[in-house]
């Protein structure tokens, strides 16, 4: 009786330790940086003929950063915006932006960008290659983005990219014609991330 009992003293020692190394292996191989909703900022801008252009932006985003600190090779990055959340300078427009026609914000609440992965960003300024989907729908779109280390725990990146309202069916009908309403839509993002 008293060699099972050491036997499952040792056993449970074993499994605690395991345990142990796993959770610090895990909490120094990851490092996860949370956007701050607060002054982020995910814009945008398509050409119009002849009249302003459409400006907006989104009030509703989120996201995160997860550096891979001990391979250096399971980078991630995934922010979205809530489509419902959308301010535009055409504000009487608005509802049309929301339907079907659109964004059909009822049936697909969400854009997202993601980055799958990505080595470190080393350099101040890097390029990536991102997924952008939309509507369910999903391209790879490269990206130039400008990151600076504002202190310790805290780092913003901002950029631009540009992507087609056609590859995502973004105005059908009579929207659907590129005469007026440009097909080429310019998305400015200005992210604050903090290290949780």
């Amino acid at each position: 009786m008293h060699v099972n009992t050491l036997k499952k003293i040792i056993k449970n020692l074993i499994y605690f330790l395991i345990v142990i190394f796993f959770c610090i292996n895990q909490s120094y191989a990851n490092e996860r940086w949370k956007i701050d909703k607060e002054i982020s900022k995910i814009s945008f801008e398509v050409p119009v003929l002849f009249t302003t252009n459409v400006k907006g932006s989104f009030k509703d985003i989120d996201g995160f950063v997860q550096l891979d600190t001990k391979d250096r090779e399971k980078n991630k990055a995934i922010f979205s915006v809530s489509i419902n959340s959308i301010e535009i300078n055409y504000q009487k427009y608005k509802e049309l932006l929301l339907s079907p026609i659109f964004f059909n914000a009822n049936k697909y609440p969400l854009g997202v960008l993601d980055t799958k992965n990505f080595l470190n960003i080393n350099n101040k300024i890097s390029k990536l290659e991102i997924e952008l989907t939309i509507k369910n729908k999903t391209i790879k779109i490269p990206i130039n983005l400008e990151v600076n280390q504002l202190t310790q725990d805290l780092v913003q990146i901002k950029g631009k990219l540009f992507f087609l309202r056609s590859d995502f069916n973004i105005g059908t009908g009579n929207w659907q014609n590129t005469t007026i309403l440009k097909d080429r839509v310019e998305l400015n993002y200005d992210i604050f991330l903090f290290r949780e």
